[in-house]
C-alpha cells in the first residue's frame, strides 16, 4: 500500500578518486539533475560518496535506508570486474530480497550502446521498505539505464528501469511517485493508478 508522504532518494556515488578529492564527483550531479527532470512529484534527497570499499559501501546504504529513512537508494559506480569494484557485494550483503530482473535489464539497455555491458555486474535488492539500484558510474550510462534506448523519433524502444520503480516502491509500501512523462513513463497496472497531479 502507498502512502502519500514525500519520497526520500539516496545517492550514493562510490569512488575511491573522488571520495578523496582527486577529482569532482559527477555521479551525484548527474542522478540529481535526471530525478528533476523525471519526477513530477516532490523528493528530498540523501547524498553518500564512499570509496570502493565494502565495508564502508555496506554502512552508507544501511545508514541511508535505516536511518535516513529513504525508499530509494541509487549507487553509482564500482560496479565492474576489477578488484576493487564491489558495490553488487556490499548491496546485496545489506538485502532482504533480491530482485535480479533490474540488473537483466540494465545490461540490455547497456548492450544497446557498447559490448562491454556483459561487464557490467549491476545488481537491484531490496532493503526492508527501500528499492535499492546499482546505477553504472558515467553521467551519459546513468541516462541512457533509467531512460531506456530512445530511437531517432523519440520513442522507447528498449525500456529504461525506471519506468518499473514507482511500481515497486507502491508495492513495498512506500509514497506514490510519479513521473514525467516525456523524460520517463512509469508503469502502473490500472488497478494501481491515481488520477495524474495536474
Amino acid at each position: 500500500m502507498t502512502t502519500d508522504r514525500v519520497a526520500k532518494i539516496g545517492l550514493v556515488s562510490i569512488s575511491d578518486r573522488a571520495s578523496g578529492g582527486v577529482y569532482a564527483d559527477l555521479g551525484i550531479p548527474a542522478l540529481r539533475d535526471w530525478l528533476g527532470a523525471a519526477l513530477k512529484s516532490p523528493f528530498t534527497v540523501e547524498t553518500r560518496l564512499v570509496p570502493d570499499e565494502q565495508p564502508q559501501i555496506e554502512r552508507a546504504l544501511v545508514e541511508i535506508v535505516d536511518v535516513a529513512g529513504c525508499d530509494l537508494v541509487l549507487t553509482t559506480g564500482g560496479t565492474g570486474p576489477a578488484p576493487r569494484d564491489v558495490t553488487p557485494e556490499a548491496t546485496l550483503a545489506i538485502a532482504h530480497k533480491v530482485m535480479p530482473g533490474f540488473g537483466e535489464q540494465m545490461r540490455q539497455v547497456s548492450l544497446r550502446f557498447v559490448p562491454t555491458a556483459i561487464l557490467s555486474r549491476q545488481v537491484g535488492v531490496i532493503r526492508g521498505r527501500a528499492l535499492v539500484l546499482n546505477l553504472p558510474g558515467q553521467p551519459k550510462a546513468i541516462r541512457e539505464t533509467l531512460e531506456g534506448v530512445r530511437e531517432s523519433d523519440g520513442r522507447i524502444s528498449v525500456a529504461g528501469i525506471f519506468a518499473a520503480v514507482p511500481y515497486c516502491i507502491d508495492l513495498i509500501g512506500g509514497p506514490y511517485i510519479e513521473t514525467n512523462d516525456a523524460v520517463c513513463k512509469a508503469f502502473r497496472p490500472k488497478s494501481a493508478q491515481r488520477p495524474p497531479t495536474p
